[in-house]
């Protein structure tokens, strides 16, 4: 009867948090993060403002800001209570990521995806999406759109050698359109970003070859390509700023910026329309899409998965080309592996033990999601796979860190995968075969985890697996700077757009 009572549970807060008392129990007691710490040092605020949300991996270092200092439960797991808000809790810890992220679903008591950071992506596609909802809302929106990505709906062997077929094609002709600028500039090797070039393979390939569109190169290249950029950087600017949520198109066009934002999404919408198109005749997945909705239920989820595929498949394939540019020796190890490879199907994929591991180990350094945001629904109980219990008030937002996880010597280092954990060492993962470690215990949560993990994560897998393996075919590349620091918004890239020296072999 009192959670009715509007503003009771953050009245009933207040005690505890102006007294700093700590809200959560169990054997796992999280560290108080200050809201101000002057004098500390610390990267910035431990929250998004519009001063620093552009570099989001370090509001969640301020989070574990002289952590490694402490010695309990408090090393790798934080909060932040502030009167009148609900807790903020982070954590590095792998354990506690993935039974958080296990016990996340649509049944009562489990944890929603927390719709706060996603505030800015609902408002240019729509709310009623697999991304944003949850519950029932979810749980409808993954029977409508998670099929025709499945494994089993993927890899069967008629429909992935069609696939295999267009995508070796469209790999296959952007790769002959680099080797043909190497040799025009009568140069033994030309510098290049190779972010724009990967971005655009993988939109075609998306629009094209999964889902039956017909678009031409040149307007993928020039229109739709900076069009999604644009759209994609205001989503993040949108969430931090937009504090009256009002959907910007709703504005008058009273200067060129809001013109230029209306251009670009009604240029998003065009791209949605065109592939929506092919479903009618049935084209390319639309022939195991097996839900009877209306085009219009469509339009939100196809909006998020151009968006967002395209974010996380250019983020896996250029994060690895980087590793692989400052890594010279990793980089010959998959070219003789992938030399005499013309087709690139499962089975192959596996075979190339070497690129896996490459391919495992840049999603470990540099996971294209950073962190997995939650939220309690309830006061929650969570069991890691250790026995160790923590106790989650209700109403609490979570910042499941996998960028900083990922990075801890205490999980991924010598002792654990025989390797520094800050190193790109794709021979971590024999290592730990070679313990006895099975793969559902070393998770790097590239593609998230649970019931919620990324359900274009096979097909993910298969299109970087052609690119970086054609590239590394055809071509030699060193990169032009020493260090590889990260970019984030949406997603996570190199900061130097991939910038490399590239030479024929």
């Amino acid at each position: 009867m009192r959670e009715r009572i509007p503003g009771y549970r953050r009245i009933s807060r207040l005690p505890k948090q102006l007294f700093h008392i700590n809200p959560f129990d169990g054997d796992i007691v999280p560290s108080r993060v200050p809201l101000i710490a002057p004098r500390s040092g610390r990267p910035t605020q431990p929250f998004p403002h519009r001063w620093n949300y552009h570099d989001p991996i370090r509001i969640l270092e301020a989070y574990f800001w002289d952590a490694d200092a402490e010695r309990g439960t408090g090393r790798h797991n934080r909060y932040l209570d502030v009167p009148g808000f609900a807790p903020v809790f982070v954590t590095r810890d792998p354990g506690l990521i993935r039974s958080i992220a296990t016990a996340t679903g649509d049944r009562e008591g489990q944890f929603d995806r927390d719709t706060l950071p996603s505030v800015g992506i609902a408002r240019a596609t729509g709310t009623d999406t697999l991304l944003y909802s949850n519950g029932a809302e979810w749980k409808k929106q993954r029977r409508i759109a998670a099929c025709p990505f499945g494994k089993t709906t993927l890899f069967q062997p008629e429909r992935f050698g069609e696939f295999s077929q267009t995508f070796r094609v469209t790999v296959g002709e952007r790769v002959d359109v680099l080797r043909q600028h190497l040799r025009q500039s009568g140069k033994h090797s030309v510098e290049m970003r190779l972010e724009p070039e990967v971005k655009v393979v993988m939109l075609e390939m998306l629009a094209n070859n999964f889902f039956g569109a017909e678009i031409g190169y040149h307007e993928l290249r020039e229109r739709f390509v900076p069009a999604l950029e644009r759209v994609i950087d205001h989503i993040v600017s949108d969430t931090v700023k937009n504090r009256l949520g009002i959907p910007w198109r709703r504005f008058p066009s009273w200067n060129q910026r809001i013109a230029n934002a209306k251009q670009d999404d009604a240029a998003f919408e065009e791209l949605t329309r065109l592939v929506l198109a092919p479903r009618c005749e049935g084209r390319a997945l639309w022939n195991q899409f097996k839900s009877d909705a209306p085009d219009e239920k469509l339009v939100s989820n196809l909006k998020v998965f151009l968006a967002g595929a395209l974010e996380a498949t250019t983020s896996y394939a250029t994060w690895a080309i980087s590793h692989l540019a400052r890594n010279p020796d990793a980089q010959e190890r998959v070219y003789e592996e992938v030399k005499d490879i013309d087709v690139y199907t499962p089975e192959v994929l596996a075979e190339a033990s070497y690129l896996r591991a490459v391919l495992d180990e840049t999603l470990r350094l540099t996971p294209s999601l950073y962190f997995l945001p939650r939220r309690a629904t309830t006061d929650t109980w969570v069991i890691a796979n250790d026995g160790r219990r923590l106790m989650i008030p209700d109403g609490t937002h979570l910042l499941l860190d996998v960028w900083h996880a990922n990075r801890h010597e205490d999980h991924w280092g010598v002792q654990q995968s025989g390797y520094p954990a800050i190193a790109f060492e794709p021979d971590r993962w024999r290592v730990l075969s070679e313990s006895g470690r099975s793969s559902k215990e070393i998770l790097h949560f590239g593609f998230g985890h649970g019931p919620r993990v990324c359900p274009g994560k096979h097909l993910g897998e298969l299109e970087v697996g052609l690119t970086v393996g054609a590239l590394v075919k055809t071509f030699r590349f060193e990169a032009v700077q020493t260090e590889n620091p990260a970019r984030a918004g949406v997603s996570t890239k190199p900061a130097d757009g991939t910038l490399v020296r590239m030479s024929l072999r």
